[in-house]
């Protein structure tokens, strides 16, 4: 028997096979993370079976002939078959070319951020920061102080370097300090932030690389699954036949209530 075939359980010879399995546990991840694999499989086997039972009663007393099941059935078709069409209809049209030249195109109308690559020596005064670039001034190793006398643990250890950053990665006024210097630049004062006393160090300004094709493949494909989507959709009201009763519509919205009365002023005491 084909994995997917499997019986874990049977309920008046009813089987619960693994793919009845792995469509609740889809829906209950969540709830079952913490669980070994055995209990998860074992939890979701038992409430298989609960469901089963539930069912079949719920069958037997004629629920499943009330107008009410039959209206929210009908619900529940339109979901599965609205899926069905976006999986066979639209998600299985797209293929890798569709998907490359969408890439192509938003590539060539892309226009990167800017980004600034940076060093800095952080210390709790300005006197200190004063005293720094005194030493640099006098032709101190920017990154060989920043190892000795720098307070931010996750950059000194590295000569004060920080990396790339874009706008709005670092604190306003550090950004701007950095944004005004030239490569190789140092700030002639010291940058004040929440942080403590800064002397930043420019090395590069450039473009952001544009991520490949392999890094946002997958957002891309989504984005062409959605103008597919929509062109379908548009499509299909083209050739249907749909009337929209706005009048209805508005006489079922609730109304906003009024706006409550003023309190009045007491009279100022005599």
């Amino acid at each position: 028997a084909r994995a997917e075939d499997k019986v874990y359980a049977t309920v008046d010879g009813q089987p619960i096979t693994q793919a009845d399995v792995a469509a609740l546990t889809s829906s209950l991840g969540p709830q079952l993370a913490q669980l070994p694999e055995e209990a998860r499989l074992k939890a979701v086997v038992e409430r298989l079976v609960d469901m089963r039972l539930i069912a079949q009663a719920a069958a037997k007393d004629g629920l499943d002939k009330s107008d009410t099941y039959k209206k929210r059935m009908e619900q529940v078709r339109t979901q599965l078959l609205v899926s069905e069409f976006v999986k066979s209809k639209v998600e299985a049209e797209v293929s890798d070319a569709m998907v490359k030249a969408r890439y192509d195109k938003d590539a060539a109308a892309y226009e990167p951020p800017e980004e600034m690559h940076a060093r800095h020596i952080l210390v709790k005064t300005e006197d200190e920061a004063k005293a720094v670039l005194a030493d640099l001034a006098k032709g101190g190793d920017f990154a060989k102080i920043a190892e000795e006398k720098s307070q931010d643990p996750g950059s000194a250890k590295n000569g004060g370097d920080l990396g790339f950053f874009a706008a709005g990665d670092m604190v306003p006024e550090f950004e701007k300090a950095a944004g005004a210097l030239k490569p190789g630049e140092i700030t002639k004062e010291p940058v004040k932030t929440q942080f403590g006393w800064h002397v930043i160090k420019l090395e590069e300004k450039r473009k952001q690389p544009i991520p490949s094709l392999d890094q946002v493949k997958d957002q891309v494909r989504q984005a062409v699954v959605g103008d597919l989507f929509t062109q379908k959709l548009a499509d299909l009201k083209k050739a249907a036949k749909v009337e929209i009763d706005d009048a209805a519509i508005k006489a079922a919205a609730p109304k906003p209530e009024a706006p409550a009365a003023p309190a009045p002023v007491p009279a100022p005491a005599k």
